[in-house]
């Protein structure tokens, strides 16, 4: 099967919404990739995903709540046989980082002898991805593979590799396009970097 890795474009700053920007309390942001690139690689990914299972059926499982709109994004970029589920995990919280990770929801359907492609907005220290991918093969699959938006190799802590991957990036913390800080800039359809100095103090 096919990898692709692309790395990161040189990247510049951008005017973020206004929405995004108003309170002199919050941090400013700077664009890492365009809503322009980012829509372009997911509709690449589509293809590659669509030649890999050529005249199957696939099953999207998205990681709640940051990858839910690559997945909306990559389902539509698809165009074999394809739906999608979800589960939830608890790892996070309101801090950036975290080594716990609980299961919160399961999947609504069985993904005994399907082609399973677990969907993530980030692979950094991998724990996550992990302990899912566990969670998946114990329960038989046709084919379990992994696809990522974004890929932050430095921060690796688990032997773990996506087969599809988005973009490779800097160790850096990015919100945006599903992502998020505290809850906040999800909605922003760019991905964007939050200040190396950031602290969860400016929302207070």
């Amino acid at each position: 099967m096919a990898h692709t890795m692309l790395t990161t474009p040189s990247y510049k700053k951008q005017q973020i919404p206004a929405l995004m920007t108003e309170s002199a309390n919050k941090p400013a942001l700077e664009c890492l990739l365009t809503r322009q690139q980012i829509q372009q690689r997911v509709s690449e990914l589509g293809m590659e995903i669509s030649r890999d299972f050529a005249g199957q059926t696939v099953v999207l499982v998205g990681v709640l709540k940051g990858a839910a709109t690559f997945v909306a994004d990559l389902a539509r970029a698809i165009t074999v046989d394809c739906t999608f589920d979800f589960l939830a995990v608890s790892s996070y919280g309101m801090a950036m980082h975290s080594n716990s990770v609980r299961l919160i929801k399961d999947v609504d359907q069985p993904v005994e002898d399907r082609n399973i492609i677990l969907v993530e907005d980030i692979l950094d220290t991998g724990r996550t991805l992990c302990c899912l991918k566990n969670v998946l093969l114990a329960r038989q699959p046709a084919t379990l593979k992994i696809a990522a938006l974004l890929d932050k190799p430095e921060r690796r802590l688990c032997q773990i590799q996506a087969d599809y991957v988005g973009f490779t990036i800097p160790n850096r913390f990015v919100v945006g396009y599903g992502m998020d800080f505290a809850e906040r800039y999800r909605n922003l359809p760019d991905i964007c970097l939050m200040p190396e100095d950031a602290s969860t103090d400016v929302w207070e």
